[in-house]
C-alpha cells in the first residue's frame, strides 16, 4: 500500500482517472505483421494524457494490465531476458537491452499504478519480477496470495489524495491464470475469488483508511451482455466477474476494467460505474468523478466517462518514440530475415468459412512438433496474405499473434466431437432451408476462439441447430467412435477450457512444448522452406447456399476491416 498527502482546495472538485488496458507491448503507432502505420500505442496514447492532464491536474493514470507480452517488440526482449539469447542470426548492435520497454515507457508517462494481467505471467516469474523491478509505479492485485519469501506480494492497493479527496484504487487479476498457465510460471502463487477478495479488501480500506473514493482496476471484464443479460457461452463468472463485483461488493464507486478487449464507453449497474478502454492503445479511457464537501467527507455528485481514441491527427510522442527506437530496431531486423517460400498466392481472408493453406500451415507445424493424431487451431489473423515467392519472419509471425504454447491432451473421438459442436458456433443456424438469406456468421463468437481440426475429415451442416452440426466426422478414413483414444495438439489456452473448450480441460496433458507457437512456426518453415500450396479439404460448411453466404460475408468484413 502507498500513501500520498495533499492540501485540501475549495470544493467542489473533479477528480479523472485515465485508464489504458491490454497494451500488449504496443508502444509505436505501428503494425509489425504488416509494417505499416496503425492508429495505436502508448507513443499516441501518451500525446493524449498530456493534453488531459493539462485540462485537469487532478489526474490519476491507470493500467488494467497485460503490458509485457505481445508485440514482437516485447517478444524478442522477453525471449532475451529468459534465455538470455537472442533468435538465431540475431545480434546486438551496440549494448544489451536490459530494461523492459514497456516499463520505461509507463514510467516515462507517470502512471501511477497498473493491475497485474493473467499475460503478465506468460514468460515466467524471472521475467515477471524483472519487469516489475523495472517498473517505478506499483503492480497491484488484491487477490494474488503470494507465499512468505517466494518473491514480494503485489500491493492490493494504492492510496491517493488530490484536491483533499482521498482516493483509493484497488488491483484485481482473473483468478483463471491456473487455468492457462503452466504451473512453474506461477508456482506458490494462489488466485482468490472475486467478490470474496474483493469484500474483504474493500472493507479493510473502509476500516482503516475512510477513502472518499474506491475504484478496481480489474483485469477481468463482463462474463455478459449487459442489456440483455446474456451470459455468453463458456462463461462462469470466475474468469470475467466485474458484473459480480459490481452487484455483490459494497462500497465501490467505479470499475476499470480490461482483459476481453472489447470497449465500453459508460454502463452503470448497480450504482457502480463500469468503463473499458479499448486494447493495443486504440483508446484512451477516462473517469470523471464530481464531489463537493460534506462535512468531514466528500460527497459524489457525478460520475462519467468517455473514451477517447487515438487517430491519424494524433501525433506521437517524441519521449515514447525515442524509449522504443533501440528495441524497434533489432526488432525490425528480426522481422525481415528470409525464412521460406510460398509456392503460391495464399489468402487468409476466407480462412474461417473455409479450409485454406494458411491455416493448413499451422497445423502441419502442430502435428509435426507433437505426433499428434489431431490438431486444432483458430485462425486468428485473417489479415494473412502471403505473395508468391519468398516469405520473411514477419510473413510467417502474422500466422499466430499470440505468445501461446503448444500441448498434447489424451482424449478420444468423444472429446473432439464436441470441441468441435463449441466451434461451430461461430455460424449461426440457417434461416430456412436454402440458406440464402441471412447472416450466419455469429458475432457473439469471437473469431479467434473458431478452431478448425486437422487429422479428421468433417462436415458441418448449418441446417441442424448447435450442438447437432458435425456431420460425417472421420479418422484415418472410417467414422470415428467416441471411444477412439486420440493424442489431441491445442494450444495452452484450449487446453485450460477456455472460450467453451472446457471438454479439454478432462484431459490428461501428455506434451508441453515449453516454446510459443510461433517460434515454432518460424523454426518449422525456415528447415522446410516451402508453405503448403493448397488446403487438403478436410473439412467443409454445408450446404453450398450457406458457403456462398459465408463467403459474402468474409468478403464483405474483409473490405470493411482493417484490424482483426
Amino acid at each position: 500500500m502507498l500513501l500520498c498527502g495533499a492540501v485540501a482546495f475549495a470544493q467542489p472538485v473533479r477528480i479523472s482517472l485515465l485508464v489504458t488496458t491490454d497494451l500488449h507491448g504496443n508502444i509505436l503507432p505501428y503494425d509489425y505483421f504488416t509494417a505499416r502505420p496503425a492508429e495505436r500505442g502508448l507513443a499516441k496514447i501518451a500525446t493524449l494524457i498530456h493534453e488531459e492532464r493539462k485540462r485537469n491536474p487532478n489526474t490519476l493514470l491507470i493500467d488494467c494490465g497485460d503490458t509485457i507480452q505481445g508485440a514482437p517488440l516485447e517478444a524478442v526482449y522477453q525471449q532475451w531476458m529468459r534465455t538470455g539469447k537472442l533468435p538465431a542470426g540475431l545480434s546486438f548492435e551496440g549494448q544489451p537491452l536490459r530494461h523492459d520497454p514497456m516499463m520505461l515507457a509507463m514510467n516515462a508517462l507517470g502512471f501511477d499504478a497498473m493491475a497485474v494481467g493473467n499475460h503478465e505471467y506468460n514468460f515466467g516469474l524471472k521475467n515477471l519480477a524483472s519487469a516489475r523491478r523495472d517498473a517505478k509505479f506499483p503492480w497491484l492485485s488484491a487477490n494474488t496470495v503470494v507465499p512468505k519469501q517466494s518473491m514480494e506480494p503485489f500491493a492490493p492497493y494504492i492510496l491517493k489524495t488530490m484536491a483533499g479527496v482521498k482516493v483509493a484504487i484497488i488491483g484485481f487479476t482473473t483468478p483463471a491464470v491456473p487455468t492457462w498457465e503452466k504451473p512453474e510460471n506461477y508456482k506458490g502463487l494462489r488466485f482468490l475469488d472475486g467478490v470474496e477478495s474483493l469484500t474483504k479488501t474493500v472493507a479493510e480500506l473502509q476500516a482503516k483508511h475512510k477513502p472518499d473514493l474506491i475504484v478496481v482496476a480489474s483485469h477481468a471484464g463482463l462474463d455478459r451482455d449487459l442489456k440483455t443479460g446474456a451470459v455468453r457461452i463458456g462463461e462462469t463468472g470466475f474468469e470475467n466477474p466485474v458484473v459480480q463485483i459490481a452487484q455483490k461488493v459494497p462500497g465501490i464507486d467505479a470499475i476499470v476494467y480490461g482483459h476481453s478487449h472489447q470497449q465500453l464507453a459508460e454502463a452503470t449497474l448497480n450504482g457502480v460505474l463500469l468503463h473499458q478502454p479499448k486494447n493495443w492503445g486504440i483508446s484512451l479511457g477516462r473517469v470523471d468523478f464530481e464531489l463537493e464537501k460534506d462535512g468531514p467527507r466528500w460527497k459524489v455528485l457525478s460520475k462519467t466517462a468517455k473514451l477517447i481514441p487515438v487517430s491519424k491527427d494524433t501525433q506521437p510522442d517524441p519521449e515514447i518514440m525515442a524509449i522504443a527506437k533501440p528495441y524497434h530496431e533489432l526488432t525490425e531486423r528480426y522481422l525481415n530475415m528470409p525464412v521460406t517460400e510460398s509456392p503460391a498466392d495464399l489468402d487468409a481472408a476466407f480462412g474461417r468459412v473455409e479450409d485454406t493453406a494458411v491455416v493448413d500451415a499451422v497445423q502441419t507445424v502442430q502435428l509435426h512438433y507433437t505426433k499428434a493424431d489431431v490438431s486444432l487451431t483458430a485462425l486468428f489473423n485473417p489479415r494473412v496474405r502471403f505473395p508468391k515467392g519468398n516469405v520473411t519472419v514477419r510473413q510467417v509471425a502474422a500466422l499466430y499473434l499470440y505468445d501461446n504454447e503448444l500441448y498434447v491432451i489424451e482424449g478420444n473421438g468423444k472429446m473432439l466431437r464436441q470441441a468441435l459442436e463449441n466451434a461451430a458456433r461461430y455460424y449461426r443456424t440457417c434461416p430456412d432451408s436454402s440458406c440464402a438469406t441471412g447472416e450466419l456468421i455469429n458475432r457473439n463468437v469471437i473469431g479467434f476462439n473458431y478452431d478448425m481440426a486437422q487429422g479428421v475429415e468433417y462436415d458441418i451442416d448449418l441446417t441442424q441447430p448447435e450442438g447437432q452440426r458435425i456431420r460425417n466426422l472421420r479418422f484415418r478414413g472410417k467414422p470415428l467412435e467416441d471411444t477412439q483414444p486420440l493424442r489431441i495438439a491445442v494450444n495452452n489456452y484450449r487446453a485450460g477450457g477456455s472460450a467453451g473448450y472446457d471438454m479439454f480441460r478432462q484431459g490428461r496433458i501428455l506434451w508441453k512444448s515449453g516454446e510459443e507457437i510461433r517460434n515454432l512456426i518460424v523454426e518449422y518453415y525456415t528447415q522446410h522452406k516451402l508453405l503448403p500450396a493448397k488446403p487438403d479439404g478436410n473439412w467443409k460448411v454445408i450446404p453450398e447456399t450457406a458457403r456462398q453466404r459465408l463467403h459474402e460475408e468474409a468478403r464483405a468484413e474483409a473490405a470493411r476491416t482493417s484490424t482483426f
